[in-house]
């Protein structure tokens, strides 16, 4: 249990527990308006009540989203992390620091600590954890993948008896918004990406989105607790949306498939695959049909079978309803119970096989369709479909799309390297899960 143990005081008095936080953005905001509302409710139904005590802060005199008292506002971090009545320290911060050491210090006071921070986490999951466990501290982050969708709470509680061979997902709301809007309307990335900019979809600097950092993030705390060893962020295998044109989108419906910007992660022969990039689904998978903000996450346990989990990945009160579930969830906890992850060092793919999609810009004269059929057959890869689309450009070229049976990536790769641009030049290659 905590340092400061409040288990005893909430059976015999009902004395609420008491919370700081660190930082109080919207998400922050969020969390007090659920509490000041709801907090009789929670302490009704759940037995337990809470207090926030001081709220760490930037700025004093900013306005906030929700009015709360000048009196629990500090500039200070020790008034939070180092206070001996605060029992529970909640993390708005966002970012790597100094929201990372803040945490690792406020569990080594035994304080327990949630959050909803994939960035810190997933850069410092070592140090994190192994603080939490040396000071019999809670460490709580569900709402650090998928805001309110409950995956972190089922991989490590109802799934535990199951041995998980993979897990999919749509873990960024952005992106699925983005794709969404070019699949359905055959608009161009930019177009779209300027609109959701405009909707407060997107950031002013979208990079951690469109690039797959976000997703990244998240993968790498996903597959550490579905796998037992821990993935660092820097393995997972990333490549963003930024390239997508709506050509590929449009080319993809013709083969039956769905464009997602898909973290996967999958273990195979005592190794571990951890990748988030543009992906090809069938139009018949649970996750074809995950649109617009909307975040899922599709999972393989040899005795559950396959089961998804869908709901709302970000904004204000999704993430902010997950971490008041998680505050509850510490508060009523007899002994904190952190995942079991080995510190070893996990044996990461190098090379996948899957189908790949590959658009290519061939010289339309005879000969070049057997150069590059010929060119796929000298790594192994063989070719399971292949339409011409439009007519020939001015300079003589057509595209050419091909879709391969299951072949290794570096296979594929290879054989494109090899070939003549003067003849065929690869302009796009997806892959496709089934």
């Amino acid at each position: 249990t905590c340092k400061h143990s409040f288990e005893g005081r909430m059976h015999e008095s009902m004395e609420k527990i008491v919370v700081g936080f660190l930082g109080c953005g919207n998400i922050g905001c969020g969390v007090y308006k659920l509490l000041e509302t709801y907090g009789a409710q929670i302490e009704e139904n759940e037995g337990v009540g809470f207090e926030v005590r001081k709220i760490l802060v930037r700025s004093l005199n900013k306005s906030r989203a929700w009015a709360i008292p000048s009196t629990l506002l500090t500039d200070r971090p020790e008034d939070v992390l180092d206070n001996p009545e605060i029992d529970m320290v909640m993390e708005f911060m966002g970012g790597e620091q100094p929201a990372a050491s803040y945490m690792v210090r406020a569990l080594e006071n035994g304080k327990c600590v949630i959050t909803a921070n994939k960035m810190a986490l997933a850069t410092h999951w070592t140090q994190i954890v192994r603080a939490a466990r040396e000071h019999a501290a809670g460490l709580y982050y569900e709402a650090s993948v998928c805001g309110a969708v409950p995956i972190i709470r089922a991989i490590n509680g109802s799934l535990q008896a199951n041995r998980i061979s993979s897990v999919m997902g749509i873990i960024n709301g952005t992106t699925n918004y983005i794709l969404t809007r070019m699949a359905n309307e055959g608009a161009a990335y930019a177009d779209v990406l300027a609109d959701a900019q405009r909707l407060g979809l997107a950031e002013p600097d979208p990079t951690a989105d469109v690039e797959g950092y976000d997703a990244a993030y998240k993968l790498s705390i996903l597959s550490t607790l579905a796998f037992h060893r821990h993935v660092p962020v820097e393995n997972v295998y990333r490549e963003g949306i930024t390239g997508i044109t709506p050509l590929d989108v449009q080319c993809g419906k013709e083969f039956g498939l769905t464009l997602k910007l898909l973290a996967v992660a999958k273990e195979e022969d005592g190794e571990i695959q951890a990748r988030v990039h543009p992906t090809f689904v069938p139009n018949s998978h649970p996750l074809a049909n995950v649109n617009d903000a909307f975040n899922a996450v599709f999972v393989k346990g040899h005795a559950c079978g396959e089961m998804m989990f869908y709901g709302r990945g970000a904004g204000d009160l999704p993430t902010a309803s997950a971490l008041v579930s998680d505050l509850i969830c510490a508060a009523k906890a007899k002994r904190h119970e952190l995942p079991a992850v080995s510190e070893a060092p996990c044996r990461m793919a190098e090379d996948w096989r899957c189908v790949h999609f590959v658009r290519m810009r061939a010289k339309d004269e005879p000969g070049v369709l057997s150069l590059i059929t010929g060119g796929f057959a000298a790594e192994g890869v063989s070719i399971a479909s292949m339409v011409q689309k439009g007519e020939r450009d001015e300079a003589g070229f057509v595209q050419l799309i091909f879709l391969t049976h299951r072949a290794g990536e570096h296979a594929v790769r290879r054989a494109l390297a090899k070939m003549d641009p003067a003849q065929a030049s690869a302009e796009s290659v997806i892959r496709v899960e089934e």
